[in-house]
């Protein structure tokens, strides 16, 4: 099952994504928030639309978190890189909510940040509270679904300040979508490609995670309370770089889409 948040009658809004003639289409208004199923996105009342073919739609960021929480250097390549040593356990940071973009949008790069990377990611849906899971415990449980993250980092500020607030806390640093899917199996090895202006500059899977999945969920909820809605990004493959104004960045990860966005300079 997929879905995606759209504009229809002037207003954003849920609608569910199928296939129709081998291309996906927006064919029903959900009636209610993913983060209000409760992890059962088929239980949200729903009523039929004229089909809108997804490419033609106009597209909003398809999560509303109160959180986001990414996972840096989950694959050793990407640490070996920057001249990072691997984690021992999962490294964690915030972007605020403030910094989603929704597919299509134009990327702001900060004028007085010397480098500007893409870090395409595969991003994961919370559709359950989770807290403090009992060790047997299976995370898919809480799981909604999956999508397309780009961690859009001022590379230069993250190395200056030390922290990494500023360097990937601003405004539109965080590109999601172009929709949600239940249908991955990130243990199963899910591929993740990034592209500027066509050319390939990343390709991994999450088989090459250090922390897997279920790791990472469950590290974060032995002293974080996940909400419905909340997004974790898990880390970025090998193959991060710069790009300038003018530069279209495109993540694409099989089963969701081709999260698409060109990039700027900050209006001063």
């Amino acid at each position: 099952m997929k879905y995606c948040r759209f504009q229809f009658e002037n207003a954003p809004h849920f609608g569910l994504v199928e296939s129709l003639a081998g291309r996906d289409s927006i064919t029903r208004l959900l009636l209610a928030t993913p983060e209000e199923a409760n992890g059962k996105l088929e239980s949200i009342p729903s009523i039929p639309i004229t089909p809108l073919i997804l490419s033609d739609a106009t597209l909003f960021e398809p999560v509303r978190p109160s959180k986001i929480i990414c996972v840096g250097r989950n694959y050793r390549e990407h640490a070996a890189e920057l001249g990072n040593e691997v984690p021992k356990e999962p490294l964690l940071f915030f972007k605020p909510p403030s910094a989603l973009l929704a597919p299509g949008g134009t990327v702001r790069r900060l004028t007085f940040a010397e480098r500007s990377d893409y870090e395409g990611e595969l991003g994961v849906v919370i559709g359950k509270r989770c807290s403090k899971l009992a060790p047997d415990e299976d995370v898919r449980f809480y799981i909604l679904g999956y999508t397309c993250v780009n961690d859009f980092t001022a590379r230069d500020l993250q190395k200056k300040d030390g922290q990494w607030t500023r360097a990937k806390g601003f405004d539109t640093s965080c590109p999601v979508g172009p929709v949600v899917t239940t249908q991955l199996d990130p243990w199963a090895g899910v591929t993740v490609e990034t592209r500027v202006n066509g050319q390939v500059r990343q390709h991994g899977t999450t088989l090459d995670f250090i922390f897997p999945l279920d790791a990472v969920i469950r590290y974060i909820a032995r002293f974080m309370t996940l909400l419905p809605g909340d997004l974790i990004a898990t880390g970025t493959p090998s193959g991060v770089g710069p790009v300038v104004g003018g530069d279209v960045m495109e993540v694409e990860i099989e089963g969701i889409g081709i999260l698409r966005n060109p990039v700027a300079d900050e209006i001063a």
